[in-house]
């Protein structure tokens, strides 16, 4: 969720803002500072304590500290590289050997020349270093901060900081642009002053005004930290608005209506009697829950989560066939036709004898397929509609939509899935949408799902169904790749069938943020990548024939068509196919018993997530199964920690922890989920009891003080709640 803060105006918005010509307006604004407002809100890295000097002879080398001395002489040298050099004396050295410092600059302007004429009182700041070549003291600084000042002038009495930046905006512009912010704002207080007592919080103007100018006597570590009451009581403002936005989302959709769907009805009995198995009573539970919402005149927003393989499926269809039963369609997406072709695949086999006419539309059909597709959905004659992205465009419409299930919800936009809700209502009535449930077989950690998902009912499938198997993984060197081969061939000649997955050629989390890229350069480096993918596939399928002749190997990637994968999965199905050479396209929704041995190449490469969804890929059968995770040393301490956890556990939930613990909330749920960064200072591993005291106050702000909740999320949210609706 977007959080850029608002504040209570004090001057007219001319007064506390730059002009729109102004080079520096443009600068701040390219690192997302458009006023006042947004520089009170920009709030420091780290501090510099300019506040004393200190005398040289009490400086050790490493030191950063903070001098005043006199300009002895300065030359620009150019041995070993042009450079300014600048010899200096302590001002207030007590023995002349101690005095001696050396000032190094490699890159520096002609008129900063002027500023060292011998005489000239310097205050300056660096680290203290051993002299290099050309030093004339023993001692150094290289590019130290300075300015000339009077011997009168003072010290300041606060703590320096030091501010995120950008291109061409220097720490002195961004210091008086929020100082000159901080005087034309002023923050009143939103929170209920009962509750900051509560929770021990500070005034949130008090907070702010610590946080950019601290006295030196605050410990630094607590402010970098972020653990010092003043940023204790900005993240819990910042998750208070979080959470008071989504008890008003939760509160408007109650305010809306959508057709009731009551329960009990023939088909869904039928279909629950003759499946060849028994429903767990996780799935007795939450299909439950979800009649219950659906038979509510407010539309149902509901995740469904389970682990892989817990039998999510079937519940979906028993929602899709309770919305049937009282004379409305059903609508399932998926984000990949592999993974909505299985849909349809299982979905065929399990209601063809209730005749349920079913309307398939992915990108992948021909022209008329489409339009066949469409008008069958339009007409109403087709009551359980499956498909991917294609079910989107304006030309499709919905005569009498009642439930919209998206399947791996995570893997759709937050437009994408406005898009299909509103598509549904204009197919229901004017005043009317669907209820709407969304499934996902990544598991959200509890922290996450108060902290993004209160919105939402959660459903979770804590059962697996008898007969899943348990899964042995083992981590082996690419060195022993030979090994591995063996262990395929051997498999095959079981008569098992064996998934071999190619690697990603970036990482799928990297260590470091990725820098800023151009949407060209963003493109051209994806189309690159897959070329490159494609190419390990192809390598990869060619080397394994040579190593296990007569084999029949099947290559599936996504550069394939949606009917060519569909044929090579339908080939693999049958087991026409033994050894399956697959991108991460297999990722989720392939469902063959038969397949017991999955190996990952270059495991080091993927992400906890997605490994956990490729293993889950065997294990579906009567035969013992495992997983080979091959990696090539050396591995980072992330890759470590993914890989371990891998071996060590097969619980999705505590994969998912331990993937929130080591991506972060952004990266967990993604971006194209969230809209942007979720949160800017709030961390849901370290700062638990504030959303736990956030979740608390949220709910008696709504229900007690309502004005305070507007004025609070105008501050913080500033229209970016938008992403909720989702």
């Amino acid at each position: 969720m977007p959080v850029a803060p608002a504040a209570t105006r004090t001057k007219k918005p001319e007064a506390a803002s730059v002009s729109r010509g102004d080079a520096l307006a443009a600068r701040l604004a390219r690192i997302g500072l458009h006023d006042a407002f947004d520089c009170v809100l920009h709030l420091p890295l780290r501090y510099e304590d300019e506040t004393r000097v200190v005398s040289l002879a009490d400086a050790r080398d490493g030191d950063t500290v903070q001098i005043e001395a006199v300009v002895r002489d300065h030359a620009i040298q150019y041995r070993p590289r042009r450079q300014l050099v600048v010899q200096v004396d302590d001002a207030g050295a007590r023995d002349p050997r101690d005095a001696g410092l050396t000032l190094r600059f490699l890159h520096f302007y002609g008129s900063q020349v002027r500023h060292f004429s011998p005489g000239t009182l310097l205050r300056i700041r660096g680290e203290l270093r051993g002299g290099g070549f050309g030093s004339v003291f023993g001692r150094e600084m290289i590019h130290p901060h300075y300015g000339v000042i009077e011997r009168d002038t003072p010290l300041p009495d606060r703590l320096t900081p030091v501010y995120p930046s950008g291109v061409g905006l220097g720490q002195a512009a961004l210091r008086r642009a929020i100082g000159k912010a901080l005087q034309s704002v002023t923050l009143d207080e939103t929170v209920p002053e009962p509750w900051l007592r509560r929770h021990r919080l500070p005034p949130i103007d008090e907070a702010i005004r610590l946080i950019h100018n601290p006295p030196p006597d605050v410990s630094q570590e607590a402010l970098t930290s972020r653990s010092h009451p003043a940023w204790q009581r900005i993240k819990f403002d910042e998750l208070l608005a979080q959470q008071l936005s989504l008890a008003k989302a939760h509160a408007r959709r109650r305010l809306r209506t959508a057709p009731p769907l009551p329960g009990g009805g023939v088909l869904v009995d039928r279909f629950v009697r003759q499946l060849p198995f028994a429903l767990t009573r996780a799935q007795q539970r939450v299909s439950a829950e979800i009649a219950d919402d659906l038979a509510r005149p407010h539309p149902m927003q509901r995740l469904l989560q389970g682990d892989v393989g817990s039998g999510k499926t079937v519940v979906a269809a028993i929602a899709a066939l309770q919305a049937i039963d009282a004379g409305y369609q059903a609508v399932l997406m998926a984000p990949t036709e592999i993974l909505a072709e299985q849909h349809f695949r299982k979905l065929a086999e399990w209601i063809e004898a209730l005749d349920v006419p079913v309307a398939w539309l992915t990108g992948s059909l021909r022209k008329k397929q489409k339009a066949s597709a469409r008008d069958a959905i339009e007409a109403g004659d087709a009551r359980r509609a499956l498909g991917t992205h294609a079910l989107l465009p304006e030309g499709v419409h919905f005569a009498r939509l009642g439930l919209a299930i998206i399947d791996e919800q995570h893997r759709f936009g937050v437009g994408q899935r406005l898009a299909l809700r509103f598509k549904a209502r204009a197919g229901v009535a004017a005043d009317r949408e669907p209820h709407q449930l969304m499934m996902s077989a990544t598991p959200i950690p509890r922290t996450l799902a108060m902290t993004y998902f209160a919105d939402l009912e959660v459903s979770t499938i804590d059962q697996q169904p008898p007969g899943r198997r348990p899964i042995v993984t083992k981590l082996i060197e690419a060195t022993r790749r030979d090994d591995v081969i063996e262990r395929v061939r051997h498999a095959l000649a079981e008569g098992r069938q064996v998934y071999w997955v190619c690697p990603l050629v970036e990482d799928a989390d990297r260590d470091e943020p990725e820098p800023p890229r151009s949407p060209a350069k963003r493109r051209a480096s994806v189309s690159s990548s897959e070329k490159l993918q494609l190419q390990n596939a192809i390598d990869t399928r060619d080397a394994l024939a040579v190593a296990l002749p007569g084999t029949r190997i099947g290559l599936v990637h996504g550069r394939l068509s949606g009917a060519d994968k569909a044929d090579v999965m339908r080939a693999f199905d049958r087991r026409e196919i033994g050894l399956l050479v697959a991108t991460t396209v297999i990722e989720v929704g392939v469902d063959v018993p038969n397949a017991s041995l999955m190996v990952i190449e270059h495991a080091e490469r993927f992400g906890l997530a997605q490994l956990h969804q490729l293993r889950g890929r065997v294990g579906r059968g009567p035969a013992d199964s495992a997983c080979i995770l091959l990696f090539q040393p050396p591995l980072s301490p992330t890759a470590k920690q993914r890989l371990r956890t891998m071996r060590e556990t097969q619980d999705g939930f505590a994969i998912a922890r331990k993937d929130l613990e080591l991506r972060g909330p952004g990266e967990f749920l993604g971006h194209r989920q969230s809209g942007e960064a979720l949160l800017r200072f709030a961390d849901l591993q370290s700062d638990q009891a504030l959303v736990d005291a956030a979740r608390e106050t949220a709910v008696a702000m709504s229900r007690d003080d309502p004005a305070s909740v507007d004025r609070h999320l105008q501050r913080w949210l500033r229209g970016g709640d938008e992403l909720l609706k989702a």
